[in-house]
């Protein structure tokens, strides 16, 4: 049975405030096909004295042919349940890459003697990364065509594009089949043709050292995939002639590489969710032994560059939302810092951004970016004014010191992406470019707010949002989508989508929850938010929602949540808790079986993640967690309708724990309501890859909530 509604030319009745919410029928499973039954086989899971029952625990199994033909059949339950769906799929897909400016190009930035940018042709997937030499009038040079890399793959990723210091050598690496395990290779930049180098299953992550031959990299554990260790390859060697740099043992600490803007020093830095340490290389002898700048310790974090003679440090020590420091090259330990930017309780200072005469500081006031220049001759500061009330703004692509402009983007829910050129000396801004948007949109046709929703517990929840000016009717007829994370001090910032515009312009409220185990209100945002206070992210979301409903925005019959990975959890766990309050639940690869992962050291990310959700060795965190963990809570109940997604390859929230969520679901819910899982058996954690492609997933997701509040072109 097709979900229909009547629709005028030019107007949507469901929107117009003088027209009643319409009775969208339901879909029921005896007109429908028979959706798939896993087959249960009873694990017994025992710790602290409980004993959990784990029906669909034999679903890990990836190379089982049971395991792939019960995903297969869950694609095509999908594929049979959203058919009548189809044209109104590709319509929204043939919408949104419509709005795509098929040849387009990145603003160009300058390091040393050349400026670099990336371009897309007419109907590429990925981009051409070129250079010019001296200025934009210059001669261009093709560096990597990542169209070319990716013929032949189905899915396709490059990370870690590094050019020499040099600039005859680009160090890349690319994935093909979604598990994060890359193959690293070098490319003459000079005959266009790779180097015989080719380093095999390590991580995107790497730096140059300044002789342009030896190039650092990091691998990671071939169980767990925990970045743990620092190689140093020569161009011209063989991979097992590389050196082991530093090797991380703590089993809860990950490691990286990179390189400060001076470019005098390579950084070895190592974290973990409450920790970190670093330790440097100069960069001009690569085979020297690291040096420590601060030992490890629980609950201090810092992060250092290096300007002139001295290290900028950012830390929490004594300062729970962070302050600036600065420590002799000679001298780097804790006892010779020196305070620069002062610890604020009501700012958060999220970054820095080094300069000659100028830094410019990153923070968070009231839950929005700001940028604030900073002279380091002790004269006037000042901060950029934006002037919208949700937005987001961030430095990029500033390599070099000696400049006083500073290069920054901008966006908005109404605001296309846009990159400035600011002169800090002046205080003048430059629009150098602003995302091109095709078709009708005009950003006058939308209104954005901030709002603020009272929690439970007194706690004020700011709330972005944004629809079309002339089809809101704040009577609660509005259908919306309410999306959310709240994990890992993880910040979602008011951006635009151009994809979006399919939902705003059918009538759509698009929303953001900020909700606790975020960091957009400061440390303290995120510390009331993890760990034993993890629930507060879910009833954070819960109270943003009804908010929304008492406030007429939408109604829980019109209501659709987003959330993925983490926020994937926050899905779970609201569906558990609120079911009700939504209609549908949209599910991106959602870490939902959280005991068993916890409880698992061979899962991808486990031992790193004690410090943010607990030890369930431990008892108290066990029964906290399993108080909220969606897949142990599923119970036979009604449930809102639910699209899942997962990938097959997802090295970050394995393919398991969406499929074993369904399973589950789908035995014990009480209502006839839509449960779909989809795997994309090609791809990992973010789904498909290619600037088009991305978006038939896209297009599903929307048909899906499209469909649930009876809407259809």
């Amino acid at each position: 049975m097709r979900i229909r509604q009547q629709v005028l030319l030019g107007s949507i009745c469901v929107l117009a405030s003088a027209c009643s919410t319409p009775e969208v029928p339901k879909v029921r499973h005896e007109v429908l096909p028979k959706p798939p039954e896993a087959a249960k086989r009873q694990v017994e899971l025992q710790l602290h004295g409980d004993v959990r029952v784990d029906d669909y625990y034999w679903l890990r199994e990836r190379d089982n042919p049971e395991v792939i033909a019960y995903l297969e059949s869950e694609n095509e339950y999908t594929e049979a349940v959203m058919a009548p769906a189809a044209d109104l799929q590709e319509k929204l897909y043939d919408e949104i890459v419509g709005r795509i400016k098929q040849d387009d190009d990145s603003v160009p930035y300058r390091k040393g003697d050349y400026l670099y940018y990336h371009r897309f042709e007419e109907g590429d997937e990925y981009p051409i990364y070129c250079r010019k030499r001296g200025s934009p009038e210059g001669e261009e040079e093709t560096m990597l065509d990542a169209n070319r890399l990716a013929e032949g793959h189905e899915f396709f990723t490059m990370w870690g594009f590094k050019v020499s210091p040099d600039a005859t050598t680009v160090a890349y690496a690319v994935d093909s089949v979604g598990r994060r395990f890359n193959t690293l290779r070098f490319r003459d930049l000079e005959t266009g043709e790779d180097l015989p180098d080719v380093i095999e299953n390590v991580t995107y992550n790497g730096a140059w050292a300044n002789d342009s031959r030896t190039y650092l990299y990091t691998k990671q554990d071939p169980v767990t995939l925990r970045w743990s260790r620092v190689y140093r390859h020569v161009l011209g060697t063989g991979p097992e002639e590389d050196a082991l740099v530093f090797e991380e043992e703590d089993e809860e600490f990950s490691v990286s590489v990179s390189k400060t803007k001076s470019e005098r020093y390579l950084v070895i830095g190592s974290r973990q969710t409450l920790a970190t340490e670093r330790r440097v290389i100069d960069a001009d002898n690569p085979e020297a032994e690291p040096v420590l700048i601060e030992p490890r310790q629980v609950n201090h974090e810092y992060s250092i560059d290096h300007a002139g003679d001295q290290f900028i440090i950012r830390t929490n020590w004594n300062a729970p939302n962070f302050r600036l420091m600065t420590a002799p090259e000679t001298a780097p330990s804790r006892e010779s810092w020196t305070e620069v930017v002062p610890h604020r309780e009501d700012v958060f200072l999220s970054g820095v951004e080094l300069f000659r005469d100028y830094l410019v500081v990153e923070e968070r006031k009231d839950g929005l970016l700001q940028l604030r220049v900073k002279p380091w001759d002790g004269g006037e500061e000042h901060t950029l004014e934006f002037g919208e009330p949700a937005y987001k703004a961030w430095t990029t692509d500033n390599h070099e010191l000696d400049t006083t402009t500073l290069r920054y983007a901008y966006t908005s829910l109404t605001t296309p992406k846009s990159v400035y050129d600011y002169d800090m000396k002046r205080r003048q801004k430059t629009l150098l470019k602003e995302e091109v948007v095709l078709g009708s949109f005009d950003k006058a046709d939308y209104t954005t707010e901030r709002l603020w929703a009272t929690a439970r517990d007194g706690v004020r929840v700011p709330v972005s949002l944004v629809y079309r000016t002339d089809l809101f009717a704040n009577d609660g007829s509005n259908p919306c989508l309410l999306y959310g994370y709240g994990s890992y001090g993880s910040s979602v910032d008011a951006s635009f989508s151009s994809p979006r515009l399919s939902l705003l312009d059918r009538g759509f409220v698009y929303a953001i929850a900020h909700i606790r185990g975020g960091q957009e209100l400061g440390r303290q945002w995120y510390e009331n938010g993890k760990l034993l206070h993890k629930k507060n992210t879910f009833t954070d979301f819960i109270d943003a929602a009804r908010f929304l409903v008492a406030e007429r925005y939408t109604s829980p019959d019109r209501l659709v949540a987003m959330g993925g990975s983490a926020g994937g959890l926050l899905m779970g766990a609201i569906t558990n808790m609120a079911p009700e309050l939504f209609k549908g639940i949209v599910n991106h690869v959602g870490w939902v079986d959280v005991v068993t992962t916890m409880l698992d050291d061979d899962v991808p990310l486990t031992t790193a993640e004690y410090d943010e959700w607990g030890d369930p060795r431990e008892k108290d965190y066990y029964d906290y967690m399993l108080s909220y963990s969606p897949y142990d809570n599923i119970e036979a109940k009604t449930y809102p309708n639910i699209l899942m997604t997962t990938g097959l390859q997802d090295s970050q929230v394995q393919y398991w724990e969406p499929a074993k969520y369904v399973a589950k679901m789908r035995e014990l819910k009480t209502d006839d309501n839509i449960l779909l899982l989809r795997t994309n058996m090609e791809a990992g954690h973010g789904g498909a890859t290619g600037r088009m492609k991305q978006h038939r997933e896209t297009a599903l997701d929307y048909a899906f909530m499209l469909s649930l509040v009876g809407i259809e072109d």
